[in-house]
């Protein structure tokens, strides 16, 4: 059976390769640092399955996050390093010769995520499921992600033969610490879920809130859009303010349908995502990406789509959330 291990073996092994190449950047002023930071990241991915299978304790685990954590939080710590990869003249000379066919590499990845996610737990080796539950779409991303490479490789014979990883340590190098933040918000829905945060704040807002549908309603989509605002991540908010308002005051007290509540509710969290700082893939990636001079330039494009939605999603759960 196969499970998550591959990935993180094979996200390790990607961040060993770009601490490696950084190291080796004299024209980094900070690569050192630079190098521990992604190096900590990329071995603490395989001690994790480690962890996880009982073989090794914990606590060294929790001091590389730790480390991590310290090098990653200060601005002096990470620069981007020299590049040495195709250059302008290539890529135009690539673009005008291949046309269309350059979106070859990008379109394997959703294909064969698609493929792997729907196929994968119907196969079976000896009686059992090849694809462990919950693992399939993970493991189709990560394979359609390798088979691009190899498909970019055939289309476009990059040279040198590091180009994708010299591409991947640039991207990377944009974005610093922000890559990690989403593993980091994962751990945060799950700490704040198991100290019961949700059954805290809803009985907070149960005794604040006056009754009435339309203002559940409002209370739990606006609670879902702000926290998510805050963790940067509604499937962290989700499980906090669902069992805060949603259950207990939305489908219990006031009996609407637990289906419209809890698709509109996340509808209403990734409103605040739009707006997120902390939504680094969302927000603030693109625009490092981009090279935007307006940091937040993201987040203020997004701002008008995001009220104008959440106001929607307000209505559409009070028209179809109750029964007639």
């Amino acid at each position: 059976m196969i499970g998550p291990e591959p990935v993180n073996w094979a996200i390790a092994a990607m961040l060993l390769v770009v601490a490696g190449l950084t190291a080796r950047d004299r024209g980094n002023p900070r690569r050192h640092t630079s190098a521990a930071f992604w190096g900590l990241a990329g071995a603490g991915f395989v001690y994790a399955s480690w962890v996880t299978a009982g073989a090794a304790p914990a606590w060294p685990l929790g001091l590389v996050v730790l480390t991590v954590v310290v090098l990653g939080s200060s601005a002096r710590t990470l620069r981007p390093g020299t590049v040495t990869s195709t250059g302008d003249a290539a890529r135009e000379e690539s673009a005008t010769r291949l046309g269309h066919r350059l979106f070859l590499p990008a379109l394997c990845v959703p294909v064969i995520t698609l493929v792997v996610t729907l196929a994968g737990p119907a196969v079976t080796v000896g009686g059992r499921p090849l694809v462990a539950e919950g693992s399939a779409s993970l493991l189709g991303l990560a394979l359609g992600a390798v088979v691009a490479t190899v498909v970019g490789y055939l289309l476009l014979g990059a040279h040198p033969i590091g180009a994708p990883f010299q591409e991947g340590r640039r991207l990377l190098d944009l974005m610093g610490s922000m890559a990690l933040l989403p593993l980091v918000l994962a751990v945060v829905g799950v700490l704040f879920t198991r100290a019961g945060l949700g059954d805290a704040v809803g009985q907070v807002l149960q005794a604040v809130l006056p009754d009435g549908r339309l203002v559940a309603v409002a209370a739990y989509c606006l609670t879902m859009a702000l926290l998510t605002l805050l963790v940067g991540n509604a499937f962290a908010a989700f499980p906090i303010v669902t069992a805060a308002l949603g259950w207990p005051l939305l489908v219990e007290i006031h009996q609407a349908d637990p289906a419209v509540v809890f698709s509109v509710g996340m509808l209403a969290g990734f409103c605040g995502t739009l707006v997120s700082p902390m939504a680094a893939n969302f927000t603030l990636v693109p625009a490092a990406l981009l090279e935007m001079r307006d940091r937040y330039g993201v987040i203020r494009t997004h701002a008008p789509t995001a009220a104008i939605m959440l106001v929607a999603n307000v209505v559409i759960m009070y028209i179809f959330a109750f029964p007639r």
